[in-house]
């Protein structure tokens, strides 16, 4: 049994994000059988300079029958930036759309944070079931809802992106995010797998996904100026977006070697 204990950078970070972080790891455990995820040799936890500041990245990966990888990754930046990125790829076999949320926290609060439960379908949309659980959601009114970037056509029509302001909005975030993370959790485990032509359809809506996502400068040139061109490439294609081939494994073949991982 694989026991993950070592320290996390989240015991350091912005409260949001400390308590997020926690959810989404209770979450995991209490809905999902997880097994270890291997990431890129080196790529686990790595440390950089940006602008003279310390900068931290810390990667914690698993996967699931239903989820081929759920990447959880704190990033710090000095003493001034916080930073939370979580997405859950799911596996071909399963009609699933991709969980994903960011949250960027500085000195003077919450910048930016997002939350979408991205479709994959060949219709670019979510099941009947996602769309009524998610528009029965008490609405969250935000203060400042932000401008989703041009290549940002991949996220759902309940997508949240928002500066929230002040402690009620940050919790009401953090709620919202909870209420979509533990719907798609519990939807996970009661899909029904696809037909190999449909499998492909929907490899074609993530691999898309992924290669949209790649197309964020934000994110790549912080990295470069960090670690370089070559790494921040290396690092988007392989850790954070990387294009999802179709597993040769089955399903009941994934099942027979899951193991439970206890989180902390």
């Amino acid at each position: 049994m694989l026991e993950i204990s070592q320290p996390s950078l989240r015991q350091e970070q912005h409260p949001v994000i400390h308590r997020l972080a926690e959810r989404i790891i209770n979450y995991w455990q209490k809905y999902l059988t997880l097994s270890a995820y291997t990431l890129p040799e080196g790529l686990g936890y790595v440390e950089g300079k940006l602008e003279g500041e310390r900068l931290r990245i810390e990667n914690r990966c698993y996967q699931t029958p239903q989820f081929r990888k759920m990447h959880l990754e704190l990033a710090k930046i000095g003493k001034n930036l916080d930073i939370l990125h979580c997405v859950m790829f799911p596996r071909s076999e399963y009609p699933l759309p991709v969980f994903g949320c960011d949250i960027v926290a500085g000195r003077g609060g919450i910048s930016a944070a997002i939350v979408d439960l991205s479709p994959t379908s060949p219709e670019k949309t979510l099941s009947v079931e996602y769309i009524k659980h998610l528009s029965a959601l008490p609405p969250a009114n935000f203060s400042e809802v932000r401008e989703l970037p041009p290549w940002a056509d991949i996220f759902s029509d309940f997508c949240s992106f928002v500066r929230p302001q002040g402690k009620e909005e940050e919790q009401d975030f953090l709620d919202l995010t909870a209420n979509y993370l533990r719907f798609h959790c519990r939807q996970a485990v009661k899909s029904n797998l696809l037909s190999p032509p449909q499998q492909k359809l929907y490899l074609a809506g993530q691999r898309y996904y992924c290669t949209q996502q790649q197309q964020n400068d934000k994110t790549r040139r912080v990295l470069e100026k960090a670690f370089g061109q070559e790494w921040a490439d290396n690092y988007m294609n392989s850790v954070l977006f990387d294009l999802p081939e179709i597993e040769k494994e089955t399903v009941a073949t994934i099942k027979e070697t899951t193991k439970t991982v206890p989180l902390k």
